[in-house]
């Protein structure tokens, strides 16, 4: 993850989230061009990938990105998520917190402070 006030352009410290997918065995090219096209989607901070592991390290602003999209490049890439139960709840995890993120970005909080409508 970066240091803090040190984040690509459409990033914010506060919806900034990391994660931590676990890939099926894959020809390095094929993942090399999937890596640099995710590399290019507008709020994401870092990628990284360990070979040794097979896992795929993501930081990327929750607001503007999803897990689904990064998922979907993937795939147009031929390159699978490995398909082990803990991979996979990672996963269901990971798409709840972003969508949580995503719509507490838009939720306008309640006031009991607020003087009513109309006074």
């Amino acid at each position: 993850m970066s240091k803090k006030g040190n984040h690509r352009l459409g990033v914010s410290e506060v919806n900034l989230v990391v994660r931590h997918l676990r890939l099926e065995p894959i020809e390095q090219s094929r993942l090399q061009e999937a890596i640099a096209e995710i590399e290019n989607i507008y709020g994401l901070d870092a990628i990284s990938f360990d070979e040794k592991s097979h896992v795929l390290n993501l930081d990327y602003d929750a607001s503007r990105v999803c897990l689904d999209g990064i998922e979907s490049v993937l795939k147009q890439h031929d390159v699978e998520v490995s398909h082990d139960w803990w991979t996979h709840f990672k996963e269901g995890y990971y798409k709840f917190v972003d969508q949580n993120v995503k719509d507490n970005v838009s939720h306008e909080p309640l006031s009991c402070h607020k003087r009513p409508p109309g006074r």
